[in-house]
């Protein structure tokens, strides 16, 4: 996620006006949704989530703001397992070393000290977008998850100024001024979905499966209507020929589309809709997919991949100031696929995960870091899968190539036409070395799989 170029563009966020797509895949909504057994939310434990936010203080006798050193002094804190780093101006670099470490709740050790990645501008919404624009954007870096934990300990230092630059300009400091008004933001995922509330008075009984806790938890599943019932923990996988035939009654010539992956719902993963902004956004189509890693570190278990979604989505909207989760499908190490950014799996919903790209894309996130490690197998063949489906829906070739206008961006200037693959890695639409090495190494042979399950 480390952009290489500084950039003055900043953490943005995209909302770029549109009206709501008919979704090429989907079905007209039924009149009544029938009810399920399976793939509903059922009644568990639930503890809400929420976040803590430190303010950072100077660590040296130097007390200006942007001091060259600061931090949070080592302390007992509430439960949380997302640490983050945010600050007031989006449009602000942090050029330095933020480092992090926490104690375990489980076994009261502290961590070693764990590098947060600084350079996080380029997962953003276009500049210039309504998103971008809202006035609540904050510049951050990269989460990182450190599973449940009740202490930490946080050090942010400047980068120094190399000689040659210092050279070139008439101020004398020895370091880079940190942005002003950072705060170290814990965020707690908390446990399950919302509970199920009974009926009132005057309404009819509930045949659904769906909870009541918000409009906005019935929007964001009705979005896929058509897909799976309402309250739908989960959307079903279908063979190709199955998902040939849904799109049979749209599209006169015979598609190339991959088998329909099961999918993981925000239900399922325990979204809290209410954080979210109610409205959905949409692009005009879906001609690339950017593939990203988290960078929140490979500490997690599959079973806790709910809670790093969780845990990502509240950082998104409440620490970074975001409208949604920016990713529109996250993938674990297991290869189990989960919904992103609410608006319907088969629609093209607008993101914010490749400044300058988000339109007429889509952006899938890998939970983990990928620069020296490598993603599972398991992984990399679910990005296939989702992309040979996804992209296919919109008549496009994973091997393929496309062209993407840009939004803006420290690799290609606003306006311009750009040629890409339509699968493509964060780092060929920015300077950044999202979704590191490792990851990008395997695209090659994510488009090919892809290909050969569209048919192709």
């Amino acid at each position: 996620m480390r952009g290489f170029l500084a950039s003055s563009i900043g953490v943005t966020c995209a909302a770029a006006l549109a009206l709501p797509l008919a979704p090429p895949a989907a079905a007209a909504a039924p009149s009544a949704v029938p009810p399920t057994s399976g793939g509903t939310a059922q009644s568990e434990a639930y503890v809400p989530g929420g976040t803590q936010s430190l303010p950072l203080a100077p660590l040296t006798r130097d007390r200006a703001p942007g001091a060259a050193e600061q931090g949070v002094p080592r302390r007992d804190v509430r439960h949380f397992s997302l640490v983050g780093l945010v600050w007031d101006d989006p449009d602000t670099e942090l050029h330095g070393h933020v480092q992090v470490r926490t104690r375990a709740t489980a076994t009261g050790n502290w961590s070693g000290w764990q590098e947060l990645e600084a350079h996080n501008a380029d997962h953003a919404a276009d500049p210039g977008t309504p998103e971008s624009t809202s006035g609540r954007v904050r510049g951050a870096t990269a989460p990182l998850w450190v599973g449940e934990s009740d202490g930490v300990q946080v050090r942010v230092r400047a980068e120094r100024i190399p000689e040659a630059a210092r050279a070139t300009t008439a101020a004398p400091a020895a370091a880079s001024p940190l942005p002003t008004g950072m705060r170290l933001e814990l965020v707690n995922p908390g446990e399950g979905a919302p509970p199920e509330a009974a009926p009132g008075p005057d309404e009819a009984p509930r045949t659904t499966g769906m909870t009541a806790e918000s409009a906005e938890a019935v929007a964001a599943s009705a979005a896929n209507a058509g897909l799976a019932p309402l309250g739908a923990t989960e959307i079903p996988a279908l063979s190709r020929a199955q998902t040939q035939a849904e799109l049979a009654t749209q599209q006169q010539a015979k598609p190339y589309v991959g088998p329909r992956p099961k999918i993981t719902t925000r239900r399922g993963w325990g979204a809290n809709e209410k954080l979210r902004e109610k409205k959905f956004v949409y692009t005009s189509k879906v001609k690339a997919a950017f593939v990203h890693h988290s960078a929140t570190g490979n500490n997690y278990t599959c079973k806790q991949a709910p809670s790093v979604i969780r845990s990502i989505y509240r950082y998104h909207v409440n620490s970074m100031g975001w409208r949604d989760l920016g990713y529109n499908f996250l993938v674990d190490k297991c290869g189990k696929i989960y919904e992103g950014r609410a608006g319907g799996v088969s629609k093209a919903v607008l993101g914010a995960h490749t400044l300058g790209f988000n339109s007429n894309s889509m952006g899938i996130a890998v939970l983990g870091t990928y620069g020296s490690k490598k993603p599972s197998s398991a992984a990399v063949k679910a990005v296939a899968r989702l992309t040979a489906w996804k992209v296919g829906l919109y008549g496009m070739n994973p091997r393929g190539k496309t062209y993407l206008r840009s939004g803006g961006g420290n690799l290609y200037r606003k306006g311009k036409n750009v040629r890409l693959n339509v699968i493509s890695g964060h780092r060929d639409g920015f300077a950044t070395s999202c979704p590191g090495k490792k990851l990008y190494g395997k695209l090659g042979t994510t488009r090919s799989t892809a290909a050969k399950y569209q048919g192709r």
